[in-house]
């Protein structure tokens, strides 16, 4: 069953892209006591992710901060290395990418996604969420390929 709202995020570990390579963040250690804008795509460089999911994370950051959001995380079943070059060549400034690269969160919250017909694997589903010292406070996830709302202009409204 799918992560709610009310309910914690469970205990994984995350690859983070560091200046000393890549280092394992668990969700404890990300979200305990803060206020957090989540958004998860289904794979780093892929169209509507690039287009139009991050940039819409990314234009609104000040916004969503001035809200009292503390962060914004990226999450992608990919390594850290691809979401590290990711961010930096989408000029990510402020959001904080956290690779998923087994699918480990992705699955434990129930919303991964099978999308091997295309040769990707299994991945992530597209989602926003608010998360308060780790639990869900809003829950965004969209229905097939659509793009209406999980984007950062959509979470910002629930803010």
């Amino acid at each position: 069953m799918a992560i709610q709202i009310g309910d914690k995020l469970p205990d994984v570990t995350f690859m983070e892209a560091t200046e000393n390579g890549p280092e394992p963040r668990r969700t404890e250690d990300v979200f305990a006591g803060k206020k957090i804008a989540l958004f998860a795509v289904p794979g780093a460089f892929t169209p509507t992710c690039s287009v139009k999911h991050l940039p819409s994370f990314t234009d609104h950051a000040d916004e969503i901060r001035a809200r009292g959001v503390d962060d914004i995380v990226c999450t992608a079943v990919n390594d850290a290395f691809v979401m590290g070059e990711w961010a930096k060549s989408e000029n990510a400034n402020g959001i904080r990418m956290l690779a998923d690269g087994n699918g480990a969160f992705a699955k434990a919250i129930g919303l991964e996604l099978d999308v091997s017909g295309f040769g990707m694997g299994s991945r992530s589903q597209r989602y926003s969420m608010l998360v308060e010292d780790g639990i869900v406070k809003q829950l965004n996830v969209e229905k097939g390929p659509a793009f209406e709302v999980s984007s950062g202009d959509y979470l910002l409204t629930q803010l």
